[in-house]
Order: structure tokens, then C-alpha cells, then sequence
């Protein structure tokens, strides 16, 4: 068996909406948060600095983003991330004294799954996504997973370890979230002495999990979501669970959803107020678009278009909207840009208004056709009645680089990589403009950013040397070479020197 596959074997039972901990945790004390949890250990025990946690995170997901099964879709992730620093901002505190900048992502797996990595990190796979019935059962998922985070569960629990450890573990942390593809080869490596004993390390506890349901609970209530969607979706994973049978994966064999924990739960819920939440239109389009691009091939489009069509009457206005929506992203996949046009256009008569992913979609359509003056004009509208987006943001960019607007495309993109520092795409797009001008070494200068801020160290000095190669490299672009040449090799020196000191200590 390949290496990866036992590591990604050994760390099954990280992909969580809760496992469980062999050793009990210590609980942080937040201001208003977790009042009345379960002591769940001594503070003064070690625990992993604030700083490191995110570190760790963020290498996690350096890696992760490379993986093919990773969602990298822009409108989803917009969704996502929209979604979650609202529940986010309901209860500024769950960011904690480290002030967690929270990161939703979503993943391919047919599951019912969510998972928290350290730092504010949080998955949903896309199973989940459209099991869920409305937005106050995928605010239940959420919210649990901030709670682990706000009461920083994976931090205590690496804490006890030495921190030399961390590198090599984030590697295995990653590897988990492949697991899910090969259960047999999964238990088989589980079976392992040291498989074993990583996957003790990684589980949570039941009073974690409790902890983590109340933290959730306290999210929803200040966020004026339906508390009674978090019995909702967890009553639904425990009979997904039950429907498995003896051939349970291990990840579901060590979620202790409990009818204990249930009980608990609507227990807390009776002592909450009761919020009819409404739904916004774009969870039911973000979950069409899920549908269409979980299994992304011919087939999978097929499998989708026959749900989509059985959802169409007799529903409501926005459940034929999205369905619609979901049919013109079929046929934009199959390369019919008019059909999809008509889809979206019906789409947009059933919604009555208009909403960031269908605008998103029209931006889509006429990039494909190469309609630049229409993709121009639409993307200038959604930026207005969307300013905050980043999605279409981007779109108004390609527009703009589309229709041979390529200064007034620089400028823009400039602009926008002063806001948004930390987007590779920015640099990306930037570099992709300067091409254009024909401008080198600014093009391999943003080539350079793009490949530093996905943490890939290497590419980014290599970019950095073509661009002092190239011809048109002035005496001021040299000078920015050299001081981000620098800065990028003193990071990797860095880097490079806690490797080697986590490999050489006992």
C-alpha cells in the first residue's frame, strides 16, 4: 500500500462534525460563551500558542487546496464565507484572544460531513450542503464546528505534544480528508500500532462535543436562526449512521452522536426564544450549483439535470429559481452558452429579484461566449449592486481584460490587491494583464506574490529571478526584487531550520 494511503488511512476519523477525545480537554474560558459547560480539565495545562494553531492551519490548507476534491468555486466559497462570519459576528467572541480571521471552504464528498482544522478553518462537504433543508440546519453544522474552534479543542488536544511534531502532523492532517474514498484500506491501516495511536490523539471527547453543541446553540440563538434545525440535522446523521450498518466507516463509528447528546440539546433549546428565520435565495442556488459541481463529468450533470427537472413543479418560486439555475449551470458546462442563457434568464423571472449567484451566472455566460461588451456591462451593474463581493469583483477584472481594457484593468487589480492581500487570484489576474502589455518583469512580480501567498516559498523566489531577468526589468523594479528577495528567502530559512530542529529533537 502507498505511503499516502496509509496516512490518509491512519487520520479517517478527523473528518468531523465530532469525534471523540481519548484524553479530556481543558476548556477556555471566553467572555459569555460556554456558561454552564462541563469542566473539561485544568487550565494550566500547555496548550498550542494561538500563533502556531493558525500556522499549523494555514499549512493544512496550503496543501489541501491542491487536492482535487477541494470545492475551488468562487461563488461557493463566497457563499460559504459570507454565511459563516455571519454566525461569526452574531458572537464576536468565539474569535477568541487570538481574534481568528474564520475561513469556510467546502469539499467533494457525498457525506454528511463537516470538519474544523486548527486555526479557524472550516470544511463542509458537499453532501452535507444539500442534505441540508434550510439555512438554520446548515447554521447548526457551523456553528458546532465554531465552537470547537472558539473553545479550542484541536489546540489543547496538539498542545500536550511537542511542537517540533507539528510539521510532520499537519501532513497527516491533511491526508485524512482523502480517506474517504477506500473504507476497507482505511480500517485496515487504522488496525496499525501507530495508525492507532494517531487516531486516539485525534479524536474528541464527548464532553467536547457537548461543549461544542452549546457554543452553537448560544451562535444560533444571538444569530436569530431556528435552534430546533441543530436537532433537525443531527436527528438526520444519526439515522445516515444507523443506515450503514456493520460496514460503518470509522469516522462514523467515533461520532458520538448520541441520543444523549439530542437530549441535551433540545433540552437548551426549550430555555431559548423561538426564531422563524427566513431563508435567503441564494443558499437554494448555492445548493444547485453544489449539485451540478460535485460530480462534475457528463454523467454527474445528467444525474443532476433529472433532479433539478423533478423539482420543478409543482415548488416555489425559488425552488423552481434554483432549479433553473442549476440547469443553465449544466448547460454552460456543456459548452451551450445560449441554452444556458434561457435557463438563467427563467431563473431570474421566478426569483422576482436579483441575487449575487444569478448575476454571477449571467457574467459567467457571456465571458464563455466571448460577448465582452455584454460581460462588461453586466459585471459593471453586479459590482454595483454587489459591492462586497469578491466574486464578481474578479469577473469585472476578466471583463475588463476580455474587452482589451487592459490599463484600466491594471489599475483596478491594483487597487484590488490593496484591499485584498492575502487573494492569490488578484496577483493572478494582475500578472495575466501585464502579459498582455506585454510588461515581464511585473508580470512574474505578481507571478511571484501569487505563488508567496499559497505559501509555495520556492516557486515564488524562482518568479522572482525571472523577473530580475527579464529585459525590461527598470532599476526600481530591481530594487522591489531584491527587498522581496529578502524578505521570501528569510522566511524560507526559517522554515526551513523548524523542520530540521522538529526532526533532530527526541
Amino acid at each position: 500500500m502507498p505511503i499516502r494511503s496509509r496516512i490518509r488511512a491512519a487520520l479517517a476519523t478527523l473528518l468531523i462534525s465530532g469525534p471523540m477525545l481519548v484524553q479530556p480537554l481543558a476548556a477556555q474560558s471566553l467572555p459569555n460563551v460556554g456558561a454552564g459547560l462541563p469542566n473539561l480539565g485544568g487550565t494550566e495545562r500547555e496548550e498550542l500558542s494561538p500563533a502556531m494553531e493558525r500556522r499549523l492551519g494555514e499549512q493544512i490548507m496550503r496543501d489541501l487546496r491542491q487536492d482535487p476534491d477541494y470545492l475551488d468555486d468562487a461563488p461557493t466559497l463566497e457563499y460559504l464565507n459570507n454565511f459563516g462570519n455571519t454566525l461569526v459576528s452574531a458572537r464576536p467572541e468565539v474569535r477568541g484572544d487570538a481574534s481568528f480571521d474564520f475561513f469556510f471552504f467546502a469539499v467533494r464528498d457525498g457525506s454528511l460531513n463537516a470538519f474544523a482544522l486548527p486555526g479557524g478553518f472550516i470544511g463542509v462537504h458537499s453532501g452535507l450542503l444539500l442534505a441540508a433543508q434550510n439555512e438554520s440546519e446548515l447554521a447548526s453544522v457551523l456553528a458546532h464546528e465554531i465552537g470547537h474552534v472558539a473553545q479550542r479543542h484541536i489546540a489543547r488536544m496538539l498542545g500536550a505534544q511537542r511542537q517540533d511534531m507539528l510539521v510532520p502532523l499537519a501532513s497527516l492532517l491533511l491526508g485524512a480528508l482523502a480517506a474517504r474514498s477506500s473504507p476497507d484500506v482505511a480500517m485496515a491501516s487504522v488496525m496499525g500500532g501507530q495508525g492507532l495511536a494517531i487516531q486516539r490523539q485525534l479524536n474528541f471527547s464527548r464532553d467536547a462535543e457537548r461543549e461544542a453543541d452549546r457554543v452553537g446553540l448560544q451562535i444560533l440563538d444571538a444569530g436569530a436562526y431556528d435552534t430546533s434545525g441543530m436537532v433537525a440535522f443531527f436527528g438526520r446523521l444519526q439515522t445516515a449512521t444507523r443506515n450503514y450498518g456493520e460496514g460503518i466507516p470509522a469516522y462514523l463509528q467515533s461520532h458520538p452522536l448520541t441520543t444523549e447528546r439530542i437530549a441535551d440539546i433540545q433540552a437548551r433549546i426549550r430555555q431559548q426564544r423561538y426564531h422563524q428565520h427566513a431563508d435567503n435565495i441564494d443558499f437554494y442556488l448555492i445548493r444547485a450549483r453544489v449539485r451540478v459541481l460535485q460530480n462534475d463529468n457528463p454523467q454527474g450533470w445528467r444525474d443532476a439535470a433529472k433532479i433539478f427537472e423533478t423539482e420543478l413543479a409543482p415548488k416555489t418560486r425559488v425552488q423552481t429559481a434554483a432549479a433553473k439555475y442549476g440547469l443553465a449551470l449544466i448547460a454552460l458546462r456543456q459548452g451551450d452558452a445560449a441554452r444556458a442563457q434561457s435557463l438563467l434568464d427563467e431563473a431570474r423571472a421566478a426569483a422576482l429579484k436579483d441575487a449575487e449567484p444569478l448575476a454571477s451566472l449571467g457574467v459567467e455566460i457571456r465571458l464563455a461566449a466571448n460577448q465582452t461588451d455584454a460581460a462588461l456591462k453586466q459585471s459593471a451593474a453586479a459590482r454595483e449592486a454587489f459591492p462586497l463581493s469578491r466574486d464578481i469583483a474578479s469577473q469585472y477584472a476578466d471583463a475588463l481584460i476580455a474587452a482589451g481594457k487592459i490599463d484600466e484593468a491594471v489599475r483596478y487589480l491594483r487597487d484590488q490587491s490593496q484591499l485584498y492581500r492575502e487573494d492569490a487570484r488578484v496577483q493572478q489576474r494582475l500578472a495575466k494583464a501585464y502579459a498582455t502589455q506585454g510588461k515581464q518583469a511585473l508580470q512574474h512580480l505578481a507571478l511571484a506574490e501569487s505563488y508567496a501567498i499559497k505559501g509555495s516559498l520556492p516557486a515564488a523566489l524562482d518568479q522572482l529571478q525571472i523577473a530580475r531577468r527579464a529585459p525590461d526589468a527598470s532599476f526600481y523594479d530591481q530594487s522591489i526584487i531584491d527587498a522581496r528577495e529578502r524578505e521570501l528567502k528569510a522566511q524560507r530559512l526559517e522554515e526551513m531550520k523548524q523542520n530540521k530542529e522538529g526532526k533532530n529533537k527526541p
